[in-house]
Parts: structure tokens; C-alpha cells; sequence
């Protein structure tokens, strides 16, 4: 949940930018920018912003598992492997 004390007008974005970004870099809490009463963006330090990201790769990834599980698009393990092993061996040569 969003503590209002995150939640800044964008003319208090304008007159406190480097103070702003210092905040959100210590707490690593993202500031709601608002423009006439509504959300307009959101304010996020780089390190919370990549976690994030990585996190919805991850939940993609699992989604994109769980459809082809629905759909019986699946493969052995050992024929995972052995295909590896072959192409492991092109290598080799």
C-alpha cells in the first residue's frame, strides 16, 4: 500500500528533484507523481526498477511454462538431455 507521504504533486517534483531523488534512493519506496489531482508517473530508484523487472521476467517465463503445460506441449527430460549431449559433442570436435 502507497503511504501518502509518497505521493507528491509534480510542482513539488520541480522545486525538489535532487531531494527527491535522494529519498527514493535511501528507501527504495517509488514517489506517486500527480498532475491535477490524478497519477501521472512514478518515481523509482534503478536498483528497486531491475528487481522489479527481473521479477516480471521470471513470473513471464513460469506463465509462458504453465500455457504449454495446458496445452501438452512438453518434452522428456531425457530427450532434453540427450539432444544437449549431442549438440555438446558438435563442439568437441
Amino acid at each position: 500500500m502507497t503511504n501518502l507521504s509518497d505521493i507528491k504533486p509534480i510542482t513539488f517534483l520541480k522545486a525538489n528533484a535532487a531531494d527527491l531523488l535522494k529519498h527514493i534512493n535511501e528507501t527504495h519506496r517509488p514517489i506517486i507523481i500527480t498532475q491535477n489531482g490524478e497519477a501521472k508517473a512514478v518515481l523509482q530508484d534503478p536498483e528497486s526498477y531491475e528487481s522489479m523487472r527481473k521479477a516480471l521476467c521470471l513470473l513471464k517465463l513460469i506463465s509462458m511454462g504453465e500455457e504449454d503445460v495446458r496445452h501438452n506441449r512438453l518434452i522428456d527430460n531425457d530427450k532434453v538431455f540427450k539432444d544437449i549431449e549431442k549438440k555438446l559433442k558438435k563442439y568437441e570436435k
